[in-house]
């Protein structure tokens, strides 16, 4: 044992002392931070007010476009080639140009620009004329409008999950998708990334003929299980550093431009509210003049309500438990690998087989996501190859605990085999040189007795 705590010893500091370590610890929260940090900074930086010129031949949409915050249009009295000739000169953003037809209201109108247009822009034109167009065949076929749009309503379906006892609580599945998702994805990245971290460091151990030496004062066996075990103490260790350093540069950033993005945010509810009150208005007086807010709150207590339904301090242990067991499992089987082999180009032909069941956990997420509780889920979220993955996108959604122990117990039992049966690999291979290795050889290191 001791021998063990020496190894997993040297495989840490050597590891957590090396600079693409260090670099990595640091860069991965930056990145991670900036994910959520860099859109939301870009998005409050207000763009200059695009002056859109608008020549319609019509005459029938001069009240049809009105002004937002960033969008300004202006009647244009030229014709369409002059204004293309003097867009630049006015500092116009665009050309808006509504054809005159013979037989019916022009369904189809131009965008005149000098580079590509802004999509929002796009989207705030479309949607405008689109709504005028509809408005005018409501009336042409006798139609009002507002009674139309009165019997639009706004439906927010809340769900609410019961307990053994009888006790309710809100739930939400699109919160349980994401926690699950990410958690599963999490896992099966590091899996891979350390697992092969395992691999190369067997691999070079081997090439280098310091593995010859090592051996001499330590069982194979012993080497394998204290290199496992301290990669897994790098990836802990890394992964923690990761989330604290992520949350405190999100948690700075929040506290430094909380002024900002409130105002953001405040500005950013003033358009919606601005752009949909003249479809939703009429619905709300004519269905819910009482409400003044109230189902929007009640759906803003809904959420808060629904993330404090899940349980993530069993998300966290569960989290935590099948990152090591998925880790353990696969890191034995990766390290047989590396004994196998003289160099990483030949491992590919081993790899496929033991990638499967891990490539295969996360492509079927989105099916798992949408069925938790099907056939295909319980089997995947039991069977320990493909356990770690699925059983952590399961567990946000609630698992029975019957599932969630027999899940356990055979990641346990799957780990204690697949390094049984690594061991028996990583013991002849990790002093095999030389020799092109195949799966009947490998058959045979497996049916060596000690």
């Amino acid at each position: 044992m001791n021998k063990i705590l020496l190894i997993i010893k040297r495989e840490y500091l050597t590891r957590v002392k090396k600079r693409s370590f260090i670099i990595m610890t640091i860069l991965g929260p930056v990145l991670m931070a900036a994910m959520f940090i860099v859109p939301v900074y870009i998005a409050q930086i207000e763009g200059d007010v695009k002056t859109i010129g608008v020549i319609d031949e019509t005459g029938m949409f001069g009240n049809t476009f009105n002004d937002s915050e960033n969008i300004h249009f202006i009647p244009l009295k030229d014709d369409l080639d002059s204004a293309r000739q003097v867009m630049l000169k006015k500092n116009l953003y665009a050309i808006l140009h509504i054809p005159k037809t013979e037989l019916s209201v022009p369904e189809t109108i131009k965008l005149y620009s000098t580079g590509q247009p802004n999509i929002v822009v796009k989207g705030y034109i479309k949607d405008s004329y689109r709504k005028e167009i509809e408005s005018m065949k409501l009336q042409a076929s006798g139609v009002d409008p507002d009674i139309l749009r009165s019997i639009k309503s706004s439906i927010n379906l809340l769900t609410v999950k019961l307990d053994e006892g009888g006790e309710a609580e809100a739930s939400s599945t699109e919160l349980s998708m994401g926690v699950g998702f990410i958690s599963g994805l999490i896992i099966y990245i590091f899996i891979f990334m350390y697992g092969a971290m395992v691999m190369r460091g067997v691999i070079e151990e081997k090439t280098s003929r310091i593995v010859e030496v090592i051996v001499s004062s330590v069982r194979p066996f012993q080497l394998m299980m204290g290199k496992i075990t301290g990669v897994a103490l790098v990836g802990l260790t890394q992964f923690v550093l990761w989330v604290v350093l992520t949350l405190l540069i999100v948690t700075t950033f929040l506290s430094v431009f909380s002024g900002d993005l409130q105002s953001y945010q405040q500005s950013q509810m003033k358009m919606t509210e601005e752009f949909t009150t003249e479809t939703t208005a009429p619905a709300t007086e004519a269905l819910a003049p009482e409400s003044d807010g109230s189902q929007v709150n009640e759906s803003a207590i809904a959420i808060f309500e629904s993330i404090r339904s899940i349980n993530f301090g069993v998300v966290i242990l569960m989290f935590l438990f099948y990152f090591v067991g998925g880790y353990l499992l696969y890191a034995a089987l990766f390290a047989a690998i590396g004994s196998a082999v003289d160099a990483e180009t030949d491992t590919q032909q081993f790899m496929m087989p033991v990638t499967i069941p891990l490539i295969l956990s996360i492509v079927v997420s989105q099916f798992i996501l949408y069925n938790p509780d099907g056939p295909a889920a319980f089997w995947l979220s039991i069977i320990p190859l493909t356990s770690p993955v699925v059983m952590m996108i399961r567990i946000p959604f609630g698992v029975p605990w019957f599932d969630l122990y027999l899940s356990m117990a055979l990641l346990v039992l799957g780990f204690l085999g697949t390094t049984w049966l690594a061991g028996k690999i990583y013991r002849t291979g990790i002093l095999m040189y030389g020799k092109k290795t195949s799966y009947k050889e490998l058959w045979k290191w497996i049916k060596y007795k000690n």
